[in-house]
């Protein structure tokens, strides 16, 4: 009993710490029309180049629609582009000129939101939790794909 109210705990306190700093990435973004799902394609696809959207998908693991409209509205803001692959039922989405002259001034915003929020956490738990992070999302995606 005790393990499943520890986790049961454990999730709701990852699901309150998700939510907040997502609130704090749209402070940080809000003044330059963004919200923190439309950067995280935005980062995605600068760390990693032209993907696709069922990539993006996978990669950011959220389901299609939301992701759809999140493209859309970059494309529209002309931070986006989609194009054609090889089969024309498949479309990369890659950044545009626009969003790689702006990305460094969002990814200050972001960075310095980061640093605020961690400057009373002391480095080598952040780096422990990273860690943790970092194993617990590797073997996620192994026991999805088995």
């Amino acid at each position: 009993m005790f393990t499943i109210v520890a986790n049961h705990k454990l999730f709701h306190s990852i699901h309150q710490l998700s939510r907040f700093l997502t609130k704090e990435a749209n402070k940080a973004l809000q003044p330059f029309g963004l919200f923190s799902a439309q950067w995280s394609v935005i980062y995605v696809l600068k760390m990693k180049g032209s993907l696709t959207q069922k990539e993006l998908c996978d990669y950011l693991s959220v389901e299609a629609p939301p992701l759809t409209r999140n493209v859309q509205r970059l494309v529209k803001e002309g931070y986006v582009r989609q194009v054609p692959g090889k089969d024309k039922r498949m479309k990369f989405i890659e950044l545009t000129e626009k969003a790689q002259a702006e990305f460094p001034v969002w990814e200050k915003a972001v960075m310095e939101k980061n640093q605020l929020l961690l400057s009373d956490f002391p480095m080598d738990s952040q780096e422990k939790l990273e860690e943790l992070i970092s194993d617990w999302l590797k073997n996620r995606v192994v026991s999805e794909d088995e």
